[in-house]
């Protein structure tokens, strides 16, 4: 099956420099530093302007848990369907329990909104009660891909049941498991070594910009105390270019 190489991106910048490295796929979303928001359907006007790759959505209409009250579940369902019209070719969504499981009755009317576009269980597996329980759940609710760390701050602490998820993947015939946090070409490289059917990666490849203002207030920060407005999070097409050969190896 073909190998994968998803990057996650929040800006035209980005995507422009992920396709150029060699991404097979972009995960669109805004707010990156957040664990990523749903994105403005805007970017992806501009980004479809300039190429055909496969665009997955981020569907998350806030930061924090993924316990949704009944009205984020029905503004999630309008965004799908308008980031559908304007050229999605699918969605990353997430909704669980307030006993961690996975909430198929909180999924369904965004399920029906994505009318059979590809679907991604997104990071949510990794806060859920049981990972395993988990990703059997989101193959009878007809995802596709299930990103994860494995229950992990990063993927290589996560990379036991990482392992777990690939034979039941292998076993079952169940979604692709998609390996995200923390990781770069040596991080694939690692799982390659270790897991040989490990074959679909999520990374951002970010590097830090040095902002263009020359005139810098210090002391007033736009968001969290703390954050550097100064220097901007973008991907990294080096990055992207490595992680690629390490994938194609």
């Amino acid at each position: 099956m073909k190998k994968i190489l998803e990057i996650t991106v929040d800006s035209l910048a980005s995507a422009r420099a992920a396709i150029a490295g060699g991404a097979d796929r972009l995960e669109l979303c805004s707010a990156v530093s957040v664990g990523g928001l749903t994105p403005y359907a805007e970017l992806l006007a501009q980004i479809r302007r300039e190429s055909d790759i496969p665009v997955r959505c981020l569907i998350r209409p806030r930061a924090g848990d993924f316990l949704y009250t009944r009205e984020e579940i029905a503004m999630m369902a309008a965004q799908i369907g308008h980031l559908r019209t304007c050229g999605a070719d699918g969605f990353v969504i997430g909704c669980l329990t307030s006993d961690g499981t996975l909430d198929g009755e909180a999924m369904k009317p965004l399920i029906d909104a994505a009318d059979g576009c590809a679907l991604t269980l997104h990071r949510c597996i990794d806060v859920s009660r049981d990972l395993v329980k988990t990703y059997r759940a989101a193959t009878a609710l007809g995802f596709d891909t299930v990103l994860t760390s494995g229950g992990a701050a990063g993927c290589l602490g996560g990379i036991e049941t990482i392992g777990e998820l690939l034979a039941l993947r292998d076993a079952t015939g169940g979604p692709e498991v998609l390996i995200g946090s923390g990781v770069g070409a040596s991080v694939i490289e690692a799982f390659r070594e270790r897991f040989p059917t490990a074959r679909a990666f999520h990374m951002s490849g970010k590097t830090d910009v040095e902002s263009g203002m020359m005139f810098r207030r210090e002391g007033v920060p736009m968001g969290l105390p703390g954050l550097d407005e100064w220097h901007i999070p973008q991907t990294d097409e080096q990055k992207v270019r490595a992680a690629r050969a390490a994938l194609d190896a």
